[in-house]
């Protein structure tokens, strides 16, 4: 169920066309294309090992496809990226990214590196007024303000994530990519995590969401994109993805969609 993309006017942001990529001698994608636009906030659905942990490295620039005729990877209409400009129209959000922040590290500090591009600040990175307001506010956004002193080590799970979306949006990036955020989230922490990508969502943000979890695809998700073993076998509307067929196909086992207020979840059909 491929949408139909005549109607976009505008170069995608993300235009894979036939990559491959390897990672520890074994290739974990191979012929993958997909395009992904502006304003069209999608989710990454699939099963673990699907491919699309792989499409955030893709993205983030961490592993980088095979050279070979006919296939090209593009963002924001180039194929030679400029990292530090990359950095200011894409966030990304992923466990690596976590592991790499000690546990020491207070929350400014590491709102205040990410305007440097890096975890932490070293001498000579200080940050100027305007970017000490601006994370200031980002905090106080994701109800993080009285942990501003707080070391990245002493919070929650959903603290930490809340943390490094906080960050990821220092830039004011058009695309927000997040990679199974909620993840060892307790349900607490998991509503407040959707209540916050629900406002990013309605305030502009496009956002792609990387995940297995059904019941975190947000109402204001437009578009779904199912992977499995490195390639994308299903694309389409919420509609027409999210029903029981489709994921019974895709995460192969039979499944019974459940809907309700706009999320949907799924049991054992």
């Amino acid at each position: 169920m491929p949408l139909q993309h005549a109607s976009h006017q505008n170069a995608p942001w993300l235009d894979l066309q036939g990559i491959e990529a390897w990672a520890g001698g074994q290739r974990i994608v191979e012929d993958l294309s997909l395009r992904l636009w502006i304003g069209e906030s999608t989710a990454i659905l699939g099963p673990n090992g699907a491919g699309k942990s792989t499409l955030v490295k893709l993205i983030s620039r961490c592993l980088h496809p095979v050279v070979q005729p006919q296939s090209y990877l593009r963002m924001f209409g180039e194929e030679r990226i400029n990292l530090w400009a990359l950095r200011e129209r894409l966030g990304v959000v992923d466990s690596e990214l976590q592991q790499r922040i000690p546990d020491a590290m207070t929350c400014r500090e590491l709102m205040h590196s990410a305007f440097f591009g890096a975890i932490g600040l070293r001498r000579g990175l200080d940050p100027n007024p305007e970017q000490v307001q601006r994370s200031l506010a980002l905090l106080n956004q994701f109800n993080l303000k009285e942990l501003e002193s707080s070391s990245f080590g002493r919070l929650s799970e959903g603290q930490k994530r809340r943390v490094l979306i906080a960050r990821a949006m220092v830039h004011q990036p058009q695309v927000l990519v997040l990679d199974e955020p909620t993840n060892a989230l307790d349900l607490r922490a998991r509503h407040g995590l959707l209540a916050q990508l629900r406002l990013l969502c309605r305030s502009g943000t496009t956002l792609i969401l990387i995940t297995h979890q059904i019941d975190t695809i947000i109402p204001e998700i437009n578009r779904v994109v199912g992977m499995r073993k490195g390639g994308v076998v299903v694309d389409g509307a919420p509609a027409e993805v999210l029903n029981d067929g489709v994921l019974s196909d895709l995460f192969e086992t039979p499944l019974k969609v459940l809907e309700a207020a706009g999320f949907r979840q799924v049991v054992p059909a």
